[in-house]
């Protein structure tokens, strides 16, 4: 069973997610309070395939439920009526946020308030999964101020595999002796050592080295240093191990330049921190379903990345890549608005730009071949791009999940009929691209009749490209409509944030009047 923490705060909520066979709590980027929170989390549960929820519960020092408890429980039964099917459990916590501070300063500088929000998340979720999922630890952090805990930090274990074709490749036999051998070597000098645990890190195990790979050095070289240096157990078998993870495409290659290692660290390990860094140079980054280009990169530019760098990257030709078919249909000056697929990614602090870029091409393209929506939108008269284009815009029209497939099928109906698609949320994302400060478009009425490809009140059709990066469920929903909708032309969202449909412009203009109106006048 997969679970996502909540570290519920008026400004910030602390993410973090598990899988209860691992009992690893893994944090992740912390969602803003702006009024958008629980679609963004909603859409974050639906990307991850989640719907258990775990939201800490604040208690004070005498055990006493608190005001901030009771903001939790009602953020909870928010949640909850956002997402009917969830299953939402509570952690009693306190200081969770002070111990979490305490861990990241630890280990990094330049702690953000964001990250201490899901390292805390991480330790509610850590302390659930122990307490109720048969988890080692019996002493709880959330419940002890100060109590010291193991990390709840992923890390990656040895592959089987990849340790089994090292043996083939090392000995060229499957003997018990050598299969011993090699395990025995590939583990740390000090085995078995956490150094992310506080009263660890003053052990020899857990000293760091500064370890220095001179420009042009060679792996023989690196390992004998590293056997000099009493980082490794074996240097012949970290020289082998190294070459044959090169041969499963499994390691980058090693820098050049200073890293502190530890006699903790396993070959792998150190591979990897040579090759890219240390767990404190990852970060994870978010790109939830139905964001935009424009607001992807405002990520990026916070993430530290320049200007332009990100138009370097999005502008770059993916064509040539292994998923490059997906792009079938897309024009060549179009941008990659609508392929960069929604998810939470984990990344080098080395990665550049193009690298992350790349990742979310090819989770969108493994995304498309799963579900077989190309052939599904080619069902319907569209292509892939086609169909890409016109599920951005359901992805958008409706606030409700639920309602995309019938949205969807509206569409198609006015589409069959020559009708426009009359599409609000097409002429805003055409005005943001030339007046995102609505200096010249100042009302409505000006902004619909601008003279953009996008403008689907202006021009029939689908507009040039899609509008936004749309997430799964509205992919699915535009691939496989519902046709219990097929005589409906109109509809809108109501006040109330439900929808309503209609086939008649008469019943349309009713609608309105009866239902939206407040969100009907809402400036584009």
């Amino acid at each position: 069973m997969k679970l996502i923490a909540l570290d519920v705060g008026t400004k910030r909520i602390g993410v973090a997610k598990a899988d209860s066979a691992v009992k690893i709590a893994v944090p992740y980027s912390a969602v803003e309070v702006d009024g958008s929170e629980y679609e963004k989390i909603a859409s974050l549960a639906r990307a991850w395939g989640i719907n258990c929820f775990v939201v800490g519960l604040p208690r004070n020092a005498s055990g006493e439920e608190t005001e901030q408890s009771q903001y939790s429980r009602q953020f909870a039964k928010t949640l909850k009526q956002a997402l009917p099917d969830a299953k939402i459990c509570f952690q009693d916590e306190s200081l969770t946020s002070v111990e979490a501070e305490k861990r990241l300063k630890g280990r990094k500088k330049g702690v953000k308030k964001g990250d201490i929000d899901s390292e805390a998340a991480a330790i509610i979720l850590q302390d659930f999964l122990e307490e109720h999922m048969g988890g080692k630890t019996k002493k709880s952090v959330t419940k002890a101020s100060g109590a010291k805990h193991r990390s709840v930090q992923g890390h990656k274990p040895h592959k089987f595999l990849t340790i089994f074709l090292v043996i083939i490749i090392i000995l060229g036999v499957t003997a018990g002796a050598g299969f011993v051998y090699i395990t025995h070597n590939l583990k740390p000098v000090y085995p078995d050592v956490d150094c992310k645990v506080e009263e660890n890190k003053s052990l020899e195990a857990c000293k760091e080295i500064s370890f220095v790979v001179e420009d042009g050095s060679g792996v023989d070289q690196i390992a004998n240093d590293l056997k000099q240096a009493g980082l490794i157990r074996d240097a012949l078998v970290f020289r082998f191990y190294y070459q044959a993870l090169h041969l499963t495409d499994k390691a980058d290659s090693i820098k050049s330049g200073t890293f502190n290692l530890t006699r903790a660290m396993a070959p792998d390990k150190i591979i990897e921190v040579m090759s890219h860094g240390s767990d404190d140079h990852v970060f994870s980054f978010t790109i939830f379903p139905g964001e935009n280009l424009q607001e992807i990169k405002a990520k990026l530019v916070k993430q530290g990345y320049s200007t332009e760098e990100i138009d370097a990257a999005f502008s770059a030709n993916y064509r040539d890549k292994d998923y490059g078919w997906m792009f079938e249909g897309r024009p060549d000056d179009a941008s990659l608005e609508g392929y960069i697929y929604g998810d939470t990614y984990e990344f080098y602090n080395s990665d550049d730009v193009e690298k992350i870029v790349d990742t979310a091409l090819l989770a969108m393209s493994k995304t498309i071949e799963k579900h077989e929506l190309k052939q599904k939108f080619e069902a319907h008269g569209l292509n892939l791009y086609q169909g890409i284009t016109l599920a951005s815009i359901v992805q958008r029209e409706a606030n409700n999940p639920t309602d995309w497939a019938k949205v969807a099928q509206v569409f198609y109906n006015r589409l069959a009929q020559d009708i426009s698609l009359g599409s609000d949320v097409t002429v805003q994302y055409a005005v943001n691209l030339v007046d995102p400060n609505r200096e010249v478009y100042t009302d409505n009425a000006l902004a619909l009749e601008i003279d953009s490809p996008y403008n689907t009140r202006k021009y029939k059709g689908l507009p040039y490209g899609p509008v936004d990066n749309p997430g799964l469920e509205a992919l699915l929903a535009t691939a496989s409509p519902d046709e219990s909708a097929k005589d409906f032309i109109f509809f809108l969202t109501g006040d109330d944030g439900l929808m309503y449909y209609s086939i008649t412009d008469e019943e349309h203009q009713q609608n309105i009047r009866d239902h939206c109106e407040s969100l009907c006048n809402v400036s584009l």
